[in-house]
């Protein structure tokens, strides 16, 4: 595949995210559908809640970090320095869009290099698991290393490749592919979906193996078969229709990985609010994270805009009226 193929495929996906409706049209995460025990007596003052977490032995403000997103084309440079400037005022974390660019076609390394702009913050890079095989652990440290990255998210997308008119949807092999890279990389691994959520029986797969947490990035939020079936042919559009609502709502897939594994858990997927967050802590998540909500921000209003965004009172708000918000 031309390494114009890729960059122009970035550029496709960052204006359908933009500019069309993605969302999963006949699913929702589950946050509706749950609630937590409200606290008309929380028995603590509000300016005493606490937001501060650690994460792979990182320190975030809150437990947050903006999702994997864009990069490998030049236009696309100031949205990953926007979100990473952002991203140290706010004291949180940042995923890196696919990497793999910056592997074939180095020109566009500088789209992805952005820890001048954010010195501080736990900084990830990203490829995806159906491409590693083409890869030395030797050439992915490399990469690691040059973008000053504090560790290397490994996204598996099996519906988003199978839909994608370049796609690679070869996975036979993968978790071998997942341990050698978790075993041999200096840094720790996270195994991410891209938002239709990992499964119980994958997650009991990946904790046999050494990467150090798990992303569920579950159905409900932005719909990447849609987004795949807007940019395809007539047979991908089709195929990408069929398979817009496939997956696991994000609060189920983090219900079922927590029974499964004892990783640290990012609940992804949907993520619009505070009480999002929470409700994501409350059944197994340490970390939360989106993507949709930032870009349109970003390109509404540029780094101001993502830190209005980016409240975390938020969620002190709501831990004060629940009893996550209590004094232990």
């Amino acid at each position: 595949m031309p390494d114009s193929s890729i960059t122009h495929r970035k550029v496709e996906h960052v204006e359908i995210a933009r500019k069309k409706h993605v969302q999963f049209t006949e699913k929702t995460p589950g946050f509706s559908e749950m609630e937590i025990e409200y606290l008309s007596l929380p028995e603590i003052d509000a300016e005493k809640i606490q937001t501060k977490t650690q994460f792979l032995g990182h320190s975030f403000s809150f437990p947050y970090m903006v999702s994997s997103m864009t990069g490998g084309h030049a236009q696309l440079s100031k949205i990953n320095q926007d979100i990473a400037r952002a991203c140290e005022q706010m004291g949180i974390g940042m995923g890196l869009g696919s990497t793999r660019a910056a592997i074939e076609k180095p020109a566009t390394f500088s789209s992805f290099d952005v820890r001048k702009h954010a010195p501080h913050i736990f900084l990830a890079c990203n490829l995806g698991v159906s491409q590693l095989k083409g890869y030395s652990t030797s050439r992915i440290q490399k990469l690691v290393n040059d973008l000053q990255c504090d560790a290397l998210i490994l996204h598996t997308n099996a519906a988003q490749e199978i839909v994608q008119k370049e796609g690679t949807p070869q996975f036979a092999g993968c978790i071998n592919e997942i341990q050698r890279i978790a075993t041999q990389l200096k840094q720790p691994v996270i195994v991410k979906e891209v938002g239709n959520g990992l499964s119980p029986s994958v997650v009991k797969l990946l904790e046999k193996t050494k990467v150090s947490a798990i992303d569920i990035a579950g159905a409900g939020g932005t719909s990447w078969t849609a987004i795949e079936s807007m940019r395809g042919s007539m047979d991908n559009k089709e195929l990408g229709e069929k398979y817009w609502n496939v997956g696991i709502p994000t609060i189920p897939a983090l219900i079922g990985a927590r029974k499964q594994t004892k990783k640290p858990l990012i609940g992804s997927g949907g993520v619009r609010s505070g009480q999002d967050m929470l409700k994501c802590m409350v059944v197994g998540a340490s970390l939360t994270a989106s993507a949709i909500p930032i870009l349109a921000m970003q390109d509404k209003k540029g780094v101001n805009g993502i830190v209005s965004r980016l409240n975390p009172s938020a969620m002190s708000s709501a831990r004060e009226c629940s009893s996550r918000g209590r004094k232990k």
